[in-house]
Formats: structure tokens, sequence, C-alpha cells
């Protein structure tokens, strides 16, 4: 680009981690990049997830981890040959962050805080000249195709040589991502699907006793086992709540759950209260005399079973457990537990749905619209927890921006 040229513009509109990295991707190429949040400040919803310790990514093998992405993991894994986890960790050191890798292989800073990192990027993006406009929201197009954007002073209208569009899901859209952007962009002739709740609690209605009594429970250790599938499930741990159950473990199956209620209006999951026993050690146990204790005191003190388990199987039985060895064994090892709904999107901790892939390019450019491109939650695919979704998120507004680069041949 001579001197006197006029510089491209490259607007992104939204300040979270997709965003962010379109921003950091796209500076330094000769192009202006323009930053546009609709909340006071940049990176809420990313200060917010780290709170209780910032889950970067994971460290497992690629293969695995491209896996993680169910039917969209071919997409995301081209997303990925970009930036992939380990990617990830050198661009935070780059920063001036370590990394580690904890038990379970998700990659945590050395400090778990969100806040000294984030500073560290904005810092970092400012050098490269972004130029960011908070409290703008985006509202669609004008006649001559125009961004029209809502500010405090008012609405106005910006021109750009090309978009990104990072906006999110509807996932804590107290945040800024409320997915009201399905739509004026799908008055545009993009194709939506519908935005849906991903890494989800569901629900159950329990009795008021079991409610009152054991809402905030945990359940650990927990296998959860869905309709119809070989094997015995997946372990881990997660907790009661008030409507129904959450935590770690119902997030990594919340996805099938969903697919199963979508299907049927409900899904009937068994769980395996004893993980760590098989059933006909559990029988051969249960056959013994019980010298006049309770089931309850009998569990506890054969099984080390906790109250919350035991609770469990009353409440999920009619307070009527059978009193056959098989029987009891075969429920203790498949509790069936029928949840009924998901929690509102707005509870989730992502979503799912959002812009078709198929109708963007490989740089996730909309191919009817050039210089339109789509980056992070707000695109159609989803992820489970452990540091996958802020992986590819990020991954995919470094594609975005390339494309963006690649288009405007800066």
């Amino acid at each position: 680009m001579s001197a006197e040229a006029t510089p491209k513009k490259i607007a992104i509109i939204g300040g979270g981690p997709a965003g962010l990295m379109a921003a950091q991707t796209a500076a330094g190429h000769g192009a202006e990049v323009h930053v546009y949040e609709r909340k006071p400040s940049v990176g809420r919803k990313f200060l917010i997830a780290g709170r209780g310790g910032l889950n970067l990514t994971h460290a497992e093998p690629l293969p695995a981890f491209r896996n993680r992405f169910r039917a969209q993991s071919p997409a995301v894994s081209a997303w990925l040959a970009e930036f992939d986890n380990q990617s990830l960790r050198d661009w935070a050191q780059d920063l001036g962050i370590a990394t580690f890798v904890g038990s379970s292989g998700r990659v945590f800073p050395t400090d778990m805080k969100a806040a000294p990192l984030l500073r560290a990027w904005l810092k970092r993006l400012r050098e490269l000249g972004v130029q960011f406009h908070v409290r703008y929201e985006c509202r669609g197009f004008d006649g001559d195709g125009r961004l029209r954007l809502h500010t405090p002073d008012g609405d106005t209208t910006i021109a750009a040589d090309a978009v990104i569009f990072a906006m999110g899901g509807a996932s804590w859209p107290q945040l800024g991502s409320d997915g009201a952007w399905q739509d004026w962009l799908g008055t545009q002739g993009l194709a939506i699907d519908p935005l849906q709740p991903a890494n989800c609690g569901f629900e159950h209605a329990w009795s008021d006793f079991f409610r009152a009594k054991f809402a905030g429970q945990p359940l650990k250790p927990l296998r959860i086992r869905l309709p119809d599938e070989a094997g015995d499930g997946l372990q881990g741990e997660c907790v009661i709540s008030e409507y129904g159950i959450e935590g770690s473990l119902v997030y990594a199956r919340s996805a099938e759950i969903r697919e199963h209620i979508a299907r049927d209006g409900h899904c009937n999951v068994q769980l395996d209260l004893l993980p760590h026993h098989d059933p006909a050690r559990i029988a051969n146990i249960l056959s013994r005399p019980r010298n006049g204790r309770s089931l309850s005191d009998f569990l506890r003190r054969q099984f080390s079973l906790p109250p919350v388990k035991t609770a469990l199987l009353h409440e999920l039985t009619d307070r009527q457990p059978p009193t056959d060895a098989s029987a009891l064994a075969n429920l203790l090892k498949r509790l069936p537990l029928r949840l009924e709904r998901p929690r509102p999107i707005a509870e989730a901790i992502s979503s799912a749905g959002g812009v078709r892939l198929p109708q963007l390019d490989d740089a996730l450019m909309w191919r009817e619209r050039p210089g339109l491109f789509f980056a992070g939650e707000m695109l159609d695919w989803e992820a489970p927890t452990g540091g996958y979704l802020l992986t590819a998120s990020m991954a995919s507004g470094r594609l975005a921006a390339l494309g963006a680069l690649r288009h405007l041949q800066v």
C-alpha cells in the first residue's frame, strides 16, 4: 500500500475472545482495525468465566482435542490448523502469562486469574493500533450497506471494507451476548439455526423434602448413562439443584441429553451411584444380614454411600427401594432419572446453534456477501467445558481475520 492510499478499515463487532483475537491478527498489516463492543468494556464474559480459575484450553493430544466438537469436528479442525491448544499456550506466554496443566489436563494461567491476561492482551492490542469503541451496539445495515450502531450519543452508521461479526451466542446475556443479532441478520438472508442452551443443567421435579434438604449437595463419584448407550457411561461429578441437576458431568452430556429431549420430550438417564463396585459384588453384600440397621445406615457402612445418594435412591423409587438384593443392586448401578427440559439459555455456560457453516467459505466469509465474516460462538457449533470453547472461538477469530486481510489484499 502506498503512503498516499487510504487504509482499509476492518470493523470487528464484538469484544469477546473471538473478536479480540481477530483484532490482534488483523492489526499491523496496514489496515485500520476497530472493535465495537455494546458493553462498557470488552472481555466481560472472559473475566467472569475466569472467576474460579481461568480454564484456557486442554492439553490432550490434538487428534482427541479435535474430536470434542461432535458433528462439527471436521470444520473446527480446520480452524485449529491455524491456532490449536498449544498455540494458545504460546500466545499467553508471549503476553507474559505462564500456564500450567492441571491434573485433569485442563490448562490454566499460573495465578489462575483472567484479569492480568486480559490487561496484557488489551495493552498489546492498543500497541498494535487497534481502536476500541464501547457502548456501540450493532443493529443491522442501512440501505447503503453501512452498519447501523446505537451509541450513547444516538444512532450512527459506519462504513468498513470488511466486517467480522463476533457477537457471541445467547448465554449470559447480561454480559453482552443475547442473540439479538439473529433477527436482523436473518432478514439479510443468512441461514441461522436457533440458539439453544449448551453446557447447561436440566430439570427434574424433586419433592419438597428432597429439594429443601439436598439442593446444592454434590453427587460424586457418579456415572451417567444415556438411553440405549453401550457401555457404562461417563464418570464424574455433578450437583443436585433446586430445579434438577447440574455440574461438570451433566454439562459433558448436555448435547446428547438435549437431543433426546427434543426427540422424545424427555430423557431417561441412568445414574450409577456406586461406579467403583460391580453389580455382583453389590448384590452379595446386600444379601448379608443387616442386624437391625436401616437401609441407609447399612449402605453407609458397607459402601460409604453418602446421605444424598441414599436419599436420591428413596426419592426416585417413591421411598420404596426393592428388598431383593439383586434388584436393589441393579438400581444402585442404574437408577433411572427423568430429565424434562434444559434450563433457559440465559443460564447456560454456552450455546449451540447459530450461523450455518455451509454458507461460509474456508475463511468464514459469507459467500453471498463478500467482506462479511463470522467468528466465535455465533457460529453453529458447540464444545464441552474444559477450554475447548475458548480455544476454538479464538481460532475462528484468527481465521476470519486472516480471511479479511486476504480479501482486502493488505
